[in-house]
């Protein structure tokens, strides 16, 4: 782990009160231990009679769980999240800019500021996007930035989530609960709203409708169904959107358009949210045996009859090894220097730094180049020598497969423990979205936290848990 001393975002790292916290602190010197024990019983009730749960797989059936919700706010002032914006809104257009290059001149390639190989050769880079142009010169609809903190104004980006970002209804259920169960808290601290989110996603949808198309916009969500892990979240959006939930079964192509089954026959639909991947998005075009898709929805997003949102192939860009170059993508994209920093990684398919990864595997990160959910990961200060051989071993194997990243001293924000208020390391990911009205940023998003002591590993799939997150007014 790194030796720099762990910045807490309550007390600073010389024990003196942040201002952020200080509407907070007086309200929860005033509480009562027991009133609050209560409460966070109450929410942990709310939360399973909301069925507010994912799936956990990797055992021989997929099991429920609950999300572990902890009912002290992580809190960030009004002016660290202007800066914090600022720099998420700059990564994102030159995600944008970036992914339009590699599908159509591939100016980056040719000026050397980003290997051949390192497009050719990825497996989320889908050739069936060459020349493509999505409605509105929109690849990435909705995207979530993780970001993780070392200091009062030290923000690092861990990394992109531009595929399907998921988690943004865990924010809005965070906040609805701590609105319900704590009003004077929220009388007591001007604290901006993410409810309005459903809606803003709605628009931002349809606003990238195709050009062709005519009156309102028709949006629905594609689910892969109830057995998905976040199937919750699918029916969440739809429901708050007010727009329909469908599964591949559901939707045809239709005269050249894709249209969704209702009671009325088949109605063309204009832009549909995917939370299907990529491969099993159209069995004409990707995997033939996927049953979770369209046949044909391809041909019609070529031909612009349909907007699918994210974009096919988006997912190059979250990449963990084309990550490592975002600091370069953002310069050759915006002109400007990254106002949000990268963490220095290690690309093991270069045999210096695979070299100095075995060296070092200790004290390191090592990420599967397209793993998420925290699965196929060591963290190598809590690892068992074990597990560090295993490791060595698989680097040996497939080193293009892995990236390494120094371990951070991740800022940590107070949980409700029994003793009180102890400290916890989290993350942050922001929700952002993207349409030809612009980018919108959704001001917070979910805090993740490690509810173990001394542990840095904050997905919920591995024993973390979420908490509401405050921007306060300026």
């Amino acid at each position: 782990m790194s030796d720099k001393p762990v910045f807490d975002e309550m007390w600073g790292q010389d024990e003196t009160l942040r201002d952020p916290y200080k509407g907070f602190h007086d309200w929860f010197a005033e509480e009562d231990i027991s009133r609050l024990r209560a409460k966070q019983r109450e929410a942990e009730e709310i939360f399973r009679l909301t069925g507010i749960t994912f799936n956990v797989y990797g055992r021989a059936e997929a099991e429920e769980r609950l999300i572990p919700f902890d009912i002290i706010p992580r809190i960030i002032s009004g002016q660290e999240w202007s800066k914090l914006s600022r720099g998420i809104e700059q990564r994102v257009r030159a995600i944008n800019a970036f992914l339009h290059d590699i599908y159509h001149n591939r100016e980056i390639v040719k000026a050397g500021r980003l290997p051949e190989e390192m497009i050719a050769g990825n497996e989320a880079y889908l050739p069936q996007m060459i020349g493509v142009q999505p409605p509105g010169g929109v690849y990435t609809h909705i995207v979530g930035i993780d970001l993780v903190r070392t200091g009062p104004g030290e923000f690092f980006v861990l990394e992109d989530n531009a595929r399907t970002p998921s988690g943004v209804s865990y924010m809005l259920e965070n906040r609805e609960t701590m609105l319900q169960m704590f009003p004077e808290l929220f009388s007591r601290n001007r604290v901006r709203s993410v409810q309005n989110y459903p809606l803003d996603l709605r628009r931002s949808l349809a606003a990238c409708a195709p050009s062709g198309t005519s009156g309102k916009p028709v949006v629905a969500v594609l689910t892969p169904g109830i057995y998905n892990s976040a199937y919750y979240e699918h029916a969440f959006l739809a429901d708050q959107m007010g727009v329909e939930l469908v599964e591949g079964h559901d939707l045809r192509v239709v005269d050249g358009r894709v249209a969704m089954r209702t009671t009325r026959g088949y109605t063309p639909v204009d832009v549909l949210y995917r939370r299907v991947d990529d491969d099993f998005l159209d069995p004409l075009n990707f995997n033939p045996d996927s049953a979770l898709g369209v046949p044909g929805i391809m041909d019609v997003y070529r031909a612009g009859g349909i907007t699918i949102a994210n974009a096919p192939g988006t997912g190059i860009s979250d990449d963990k090894a084309i990550y490592s170059y975002m600091p370069d993508i953002v310069e050759f994209y915006t002109g400007e220097r990254p106002l949000l920093q990268n963490v220095p990684t290690w690309r093991c398919s270069n045999p210096d730094d695979l070299a100095y990864v075995r060296d070092n595997l200790p004290d390191l990160v090592v990420k599967e180049v397209h793993g998420s959910g925290g699965y196929g990961m060591l963290i190598g200060p809590t690892a068992s020598k074990k597990e560090i051989a295993a490791f060595r071993a698989k680097l040996k194997a497939r080193p293009g497969n892995y990236i390494a990243q120094p371990t951070l001293s991740l800022s940590t924000v107070p949980i409700f423990a029994r003793s009180g208020l102890s400290p916890r390391h989290v993350d942050l990911r922001p929700y952002v979205l993207v349409s030809p009205d612009g980018i919108k940023i959704t001001p917070g998003g979910l805090t993740r936290v490690a509810l173990k002591k001394g542990s840095l590993v904050v997905n919920s799939s591995q024993g973390g848990g979420t908490k509401d997150t405050w921007v306060l007014e300026e």
